[in-house]
């Protein structure tokens, strides 16, 4: 390469440095302006608000302008995109205007109160912009429901449905436990599934099911159950009441506590029953129904009983009738009480005997044969 042709390269790139930097100083700063129509905007902590501005060139020349955001928390996060891209400095042709987006993300963890800030062009203009945080910002887990209280007995579930707001700028992994009273039973499903811990996203929710199982023999009262999610960052915690109203108590019994019986096959055999309120609640459409081995029957009297009062008893009477062709030995008949909301079971012992007079042709039979062999022997020994 000669030596003119290098002067004449740093000739030209020379002037074209010249130009570009009279083009900016040659642009008189009022013909450059920014502008958005909304300068002061009120904002929740967490939220993210997306400003889209217009760079004007109103004078005659090209302009570059370089884009800087100044006045905005350190804690804040801040991003300048223009056609998909971070951009820092933009280049305007004369009479036309460029658009880009400032996106600010408000933290979780923000005082309340005015923040203000610019974004600037180069020395060409600046644009005054306010953030107003409506509300004090925290950096926590909100654990809420909107039924705290329940009434039932103590064969009831309870069933509290809650949400898991995470208030923070991570995802968090909730551990989930209670505590409750002993004998109790409470279980955790996030998202329907039952189990122990649930992952939530950072600024997320999650729908959780609490259910409460007392125990059945439960006294009537009120019951404290506080329940919480935990991680190393963040905690909360419900407190659930239960009220029991009472307990179903209900016995399905003998007059005398004996459960088994004998009975001949074919015939029947009257069962005294006794059917008992043992709870605090009254005992309401009571239906006795059985098992019984295939081809036997069993009746009871009555069938339903209308009501039982706490404490109080009735007598049933339980009509059981053999398979006239069963064969000795024991059976199991079941017999229940119930009610829509417990049942109480027996198993009844049941010894078949076979009637006395398959007993006496037996008997009849073996004379026969002894006879048969007694006149062949006479008739037929002396030869």
């Amino acid at each position: 390469m000669s030596i003119s042709t290098c002067s004449l390269k740093a000739i030209s790139t020379a002037i074209l440095v010249c130009l570009s930097l009279s083009t900016n100083a040659s642009a008189p700063s009022d013909s450059v302006k920014l502008y958005t129509p909304f300068l002061k905007i009120s904002v929740a902590p967490g939220e993210a608000v997306d400003y889209s501005i217009d760079l004007i060139n109103n004078s005659d020349d090209i302009i570059n302008a370089g884009i800087t955001v100044s006045g905005i928390p350190a804690s804040w996060n801040n991003t300048v995109k223009s056609g998909g891209f971070n951009v820092s400095e933009i280049s305007v042709l004369p009479g036309d205007k460029k658009s880009f987006t400032l996106r600010v993300e408000v933290p979780l963890k923000v005082n309340r109160g005015s923040y203000r800030f610019q974004v600037k062009a180069g020395d060409f203009d600046e644009l005054p912009l306010t953030l107003v945080v409506a509300s004090q910002g925290t950096y926590k887990t909100e654990f809420t429901t909107k039924q705290a209280n329940m009434q039932g007995t103590s064969t009831s579930t309870f069933n509290f449905q809650t949400t898991i707001n995470n208030l923070t700028a991570d995802n968090q992994h909730y551990a989930l436990t209670a505590d409750y009273p002993p004998g109790w039973i409470v279980t955790f499903k996030p998202n329907y599934q039952q189990a122990t811990s649930v992952d939530v996203l950072a600024s997320g929710k999650v729908d959780m099911g609490v259910d409460v199982n007392p125990p059945d023999n439960s006294k009537a009262g009120t019951y404290k159950i506080r329940a919480m999610v935990a991680t190393s960052a963040s905690t909360a915690a419900l407190d659930f009441e239960v009220v029991i109203t009472g307990t179903y108590g209900l016995n399905l019994t003998t007059p005398t506590g004996l459960l088994s019986t004998s009975i001949t096959a074919g015939e029947t055999k009257r069962i005294p029953l006794v059917v008992q309120n043992t709870g605090s609640l009254e005992l309401l459409n009571i239906k006795l129904e059985s098992g019984a081995p295939l081809n036997w029957e069993v009746t009871f009297d009555p069938a339903n009983i209308d009501r039982i009062a706490p404490g109080e008893s009735v007598q049933v009477g339980a009509t059981l009738k053999a398979y006239k062709k069963a064969i000795a030995g024991d059976y199991v008949t079941t017999m229940d009480a119930t009610i829509p909301e417990s049942t109480s079971r027996i198993s009844f012992r049941v010894t078949v005997k076979t009637p006395m007079l398959w007993g006496w042709v037996g008997v009849f039979i073996i004379l026969g044969a002894l006879g048969g062999i007694f006149y062949l022997f006479r008739k037929y020994g002396r030869r």
